[in-house]
C-alpha cells in the first residue's frame, strides 16, 4: 500500500568523516554503533540485533582485508549474529539498507543493523582512484586509463552542450555544498568556499575542478532498523521508511543513448516515488549522490525536482539551498562532508534522520516531513533511492 511505513529507524550513528589515522574501517564502524547503540538505551545489541548488511566497496584495495562481514559483527559485540557485506561500489550501504528493508518487510527478520564504512585516507590519491576505478569494465575503461572524474566529465561536457549548463553553475553546487558542510560538525572539509575559489581551482578533468570533486574520506555510518509495529519499544520518534527502490544503468556510460541521464536514478526515484504515494513536489529535501557537481545537478532533474536541462537554473534560483523549495545535502553533501565510499548511503540517511528529528542545528530545514536519499554506484550505474517520514 503506497505510503504505507515498510520499516522504522529507531536509531543511527555516524563517525567523524576525514583523515583518521591510525583508525581503520572496524574503529570506525565501532565509533558510529556506539552512536547508534547510546541513541536507543532500550536496545541490547547481542540479543535483539537479528541480522547485519555492512557496505564496504574496495577494503581489499585499501586495507589488503576482506571478509569484514564478521570483523564487523565481532568489533561491535553482536557474534554469533549473522553478518552480510553488500558491495555495490559506491552504494554499497546503500544497497546494504535496501537489504536491511526487505529483512523486515519479508518477515525474516524484525530488527536488523545496517551500514558501512570506507578506509581511504591510508592510500595516496593515485591508488584510491586506481582503487575505485575497478567499479568500471576494466577490459573497456580502466584498462585505457579513464577514471571516475573523466567519466563524470564527459556527462557534464554533454550537458553543457545539450542545455547550455556552464562552468559557473557547477561551482555553485560546489558553493553551497561547502556552506552546508561548514555547519555540520561530523563533516570533512568544514570550510567555506566563494565562487571565485571554485572556478579557479585546479583543473582535474575539464570542466570538472578541484572543487567539483568529492572528497577522499575516512568513515563509517550505521542505522537501526525495526518492524514498524515495534518501533515504540525503542523510541518515542521512529522515522519511517516510506519508499525504498533500486535499480542499474549499463556499466559503461558509452553504452547509453543519452550521457545527460541515468536510467537507474530515473526508475529507482518513481519506483520510490510510486511506493510512498508521493510525488517529487512533496519531498522537503534531499541528500543525492554528488560525487561531482554534475551528479548533483543531473539528480535534480533525474529525480524530477525540476525539468530535464532546467538544473542550472534550479541551482541559479538558490532553489536547492538551506531555506529554498527543495534543500539538497544540507549536511555538505560528498563534496563538503566526504565520500568513505561504503559509509555514503546510510550518511545520507543519517542526515535524513537528525533532520525530521528537527536534530540538525544551525542546518535545519524548518518544517522538515519528508526527506529523499539518492546513492549511485559507478558511473551512475548503480543507484539506489529511500523516501523517509515523520
Amino acid at each position: 500500500m503506497a505510503g504505507k511505513p515498510l520499516a522504522a529507524i529507531v536509531s543511527a550513528g555516524l563517525s567523524k568523516f576525514g583523515r583518521r589515522t591510525g583508525l581503520m574501517t572496524r574503529e570506525l564502524f565501532a565509533e558510529a554503533a556506539k552512536e547508534a547503540f547510546e541513541r536507543c538505551p532500550n536496545l541490547n545489541p547481542k540479543k535483539d540485533i537479528q541480522m547485519i548488511f555492512f557496505g564496504q566497496a574496495i577494503p581489499e584495495s585499501l586495507e589488503h582485508q576482506s571478509h569484514a562481514a564478521p570483523m564487523i559483527t565481532n568489533v561491535i559485540g553482536t557474534v554469533p549474529v549473522p553478518c552480510i557485506r553488500t558491495e555495490n561500489a559506491c552504494a554499497s550501504s546503500g544497497a546494504a539498507l535496501k537489504c536491511g528493508v526487505y529483512a523486515i518487510v519479508s518477515g525474516l527478520a524484525d530488527i536488523v543493523m545496517v551500514g558501512g564504512a570506507e578506509k581511504m585516507c591510508n592510500r595516496t590519491t593515485s591508488e584510491v582512484t586506481e582503487g575505485l576505478a575497478t567499479a568500471l569494465d576494466f577490459f573497456v575503461s580502466s584498462w585505457s586509463g579513464l577514471t571516475f572524474p573523466g567519466y563524470f566529465a564527459l556527462m557534464a561536457t554533454a550537458h553543457m552542450h545539450k542545455y547550455g549548463t556552464t562552468e559557473e553553475h557547477l561551482a555553485k553546487i560546489a558553493v553551497k555544498n561547502h556552506r552546508n558542510g561548514a555547519l555540520n560538525p561530523k563533516a570533512h572539509m568544514q570550510k567555506v568556499i566563494d565562487l571565485e575559489t571554485a572556478l579557479k581551482s585546479r583543473m582535474i578533468a575539464w570542466p570538472l575542478k578541484l572543487y567539483d570533486c568529492s572528497l577522499i574520506t575516512d568513515g563509517a555510518s550505521c542505522a537501526i532498523l525495526t518492524k514498524p509495529e515495534i518501533a515504540k519499544k525503542f523510541t518515542d520518534t521512529p522515522i519511517w521508511i516510506v519508499g525504498s527502490a533500486m535499480a542499474c544503468d549499463t556499466l559503461e556510460v558509452y553504452e547509453r543513448d543519452d550521457y545527460t541521464r541515468s536510467i537507474a536514478i530515473i526508475t529507482a526515484g518513481r519506483e520510490a516515488y510510486k511506493m510512498a504515494g508521493l510525488e517529487p513536489k512533496d519531498i522537503d529535501l534531499a541528500e543525492v549522490h554528488d560525487c561531482f557537481t554534475i551528479a548533483e545537478l543531473i539528480a535534480y532533474e533525474d529525480l524530477g525536482f525540476c525539468e530535464k536541462g532546467k538544473g542550472g537554473k534550479l541551482i541559479d534560483e538558490g532553489e536547492t539551498e538551506i531555506g529554498g523549495r527543495i534543500p539538497v545535502n544540507t549536511s555538505g553533501g560528498l563534496k563538503s562532508k566526504g565520500h568513505p565510499v561504503g559509509a555514503t548511503g546510510v550518511a545520507q540517511l543519517y542526515e535524513i534522520y537528525l533532520q525530521l528529528l528537527g536534530e540538525a542545528g544551525k542546518r535545519q530545514v524548518k518544517g522538515a516531513e519528508i526527506g529523499l536519499s539518492q546513492n549511485l554506484g559507478g558511473a551512475a550505474a548503480s543507484c539506489v533511492v529511500h523516501i523517509y517520514r515523520r
